[in-house]
């Protein structure tokens, strides 16, 4: 199924959505139309990009509820009103969150999952999983269950759960916020070939060095309102340290904040990490740098004391530990964000007032809100207040920067700061270059398990 070149895929005739309980609109009387093509909608945490993506495949306002009005049409189906099944044939979202997004335990079932619903013949059905899995590069996770893939690789496993089922409209949402340059690349890779089918391809994204230069129209999303036609935003400038690399290796020294000592870890029995001794001391900065499913994840969850090493010892600092998972909606279950922040003081007995951290993320405005309802990107400034207040000695933080604006990046950078002036201990596992060059006192690559030796942090950074 494909839409004829020059005519829009989905139309937006003033359309206006109010989340439940909500007096401002998150859409404002948008006008809109989605030809053919890959088209990048970038903007602030909060502006709108998630609800506009929500509402192409139904969910805004079929499952979010709330207030909307105006007209749509995507893929010939209103989107307000067809039954979502039948929607999901035509159009697809890829979720910034895509641990919420998953039905089977197992990559190739996952991937089958929409195929089996429409009854297609086994024989069409595998045609169609194998080559969806060989576009995104991931043949070798087919056998693999979800619970042991990394971020990353669940990320392209979503995608070729939607792209599978050949939609007109493919909606993404941060698609490259936890990719290695190599699933980056696929992703693109991949945008283009929707588009030069026919296909319509919207991406909300926050960096635009990757997919900018290849996007056929590029929009911005402020305060709920489309905004005129923008050009690729120039890259960030690049990363400049405002103190001296702290003193670089502890290993095997007294001073040493935290170690990891002959260790072998992973899920279950399965050694994902191999005979890794690391240490880092107090006051600085570690980046795990790797790609997708190279361990850096088990590395934090090992040293975080949340899996038990199969082999070696880890040792942390005496106070308390600190984690941020991907997933910050793990982290938050309480009504509110300041709630969320509160507990965290409380459970520490720290004197620190949440308005002072909810500040420090510029999260005043957003005090009051129930923390699923948030957008991703404010939603991970939410769960990082509530894991970061409280002066914590250890602190362990999983692709910190995912789904975040620029003001949002450089809060993190300030509290980062803050907390190993204070002496605590940082280790952290991104993609995101230009982090580690900011604020990383060392490097670690990570691959296949194995450490393959600390470096200094990388100059300047750069695009992922």
């Amino acid at each position: 199924m494909t839409a004829p070149i020059g005519s829009a895929v989905a139309r937006l005739e003033r359309v206006s959505y109010w989340y439940p309980n909500q007096d401002e609109p998150s859409l404002r009387a948008v006008d809109l139309e989605i030809e053919p093509g890959l088209t990048l909608v970038a903007g602030d945490s909060g502006g709108g990009k998630s609800t506009l993506l929500r509402l192409f495949v139904g969910l805004v306002p079929q499952f979010h509820g709330g207030r909307v009005s105006g007209r749509a049409e995507v893929a010939g189906l209103d989107p307000m009103r067809s039954p979502i099944p039948r929607l999901a044939q035509r159009a697809g979202l890829v979720f910034q969150d895509v641990e919420t997004q998953s039905v089977y335990g197992s990559v190739e079932r996952e991937i089958a999952f929409g195929l089996e619903n429409l009854g297609m013949p086994r024989a069409e059905m595998h045609e169609r999983v194998d080559g969806t899995m060989a576009a995104l590069g991931i043949e070798g996770l087919r056998g693999r269950r979800l619970s042991t893939l990394s971020g990353g690789e669940r990320q392209r496993v979503a995608l070729a759960a939607v792209l599978v089922l050949r939609p007109l409209l493919v909606a993404l949402d941060e698609p490259t916020s936890q990719l290695d340059p190599a699933g980056a690349a696929a992703v693109l890779a991949a945008c283009r070939g929707l588009a030069a089918e026919g296909r319509a391809v919207v991406v909300a994204e926050h960096r635009l060095e990757t997919l900018g230069p290849a996007a056929d129209r590029t929009l911005a999303v402020e305060g709920g309102r489309v905004a005129a036609e923008i050009g690729a935003r120039a890259a960030r400038p690049q990363a400049t340290r405002d103190r001296p690399p702290r003193a670089a290796a502890v290993a095997g020294r007294g001073d040493a904040a935290w170690e990891m000592r002959g260790v072998a870890a992973g899920p279950g029995r399965e050694a994902v990490l191999q005979d890794l001794s690391l240490a880092g001391g107090p006051g600085e900065v570690v980046a795990l740098l790797g790609p997708n499913g190279s361990g850096k994840t088990t590395l934090l969850r090992t040293l975080a004391g949340l899996l038990p090493p199969l082999v070696g010892t880890v040792r942390r600092p005496a106070g308390r530990t600190a984690y941020l998972p991907q997933n910050p909606g793990a982290l938050l279950h309480l009504p509110t964000v300041r709630a969320e922040v509160a507990l965290t003081l409380r459970r520490t007995g720290s004197g620190e007032r949440p308005e002072t951290m909810l500040a420090a993320f510029g999260l005043e405005r957003l005090a009051d809100r129930y923390p699923r309802d948030l957008s991703s990107g404010e939603r991970q400034r939410a769960a990082l207040a509530a894991t970061l207040a409280g002066s914590p000695t250890l602190v362990l933080l999983d692709e910190p920067t995912r789904g975040m604006d620029t003001a949002a990046r450089r809060s993190l950078a300030a509290a980062v700061r803050d907390l190993t002036d204070r002496g605590s201990a940082v280790v952290l596992a991104t993609h995101d270059t230009e982090l580690a060059a900011e604020l990383a006192d060392r490097t670690i690559q990570l691959r296949g398990g194995l450490a393959m030796g600390p470096a200094e942090a990388p100059p300047g950074g750069g695009p992922r």
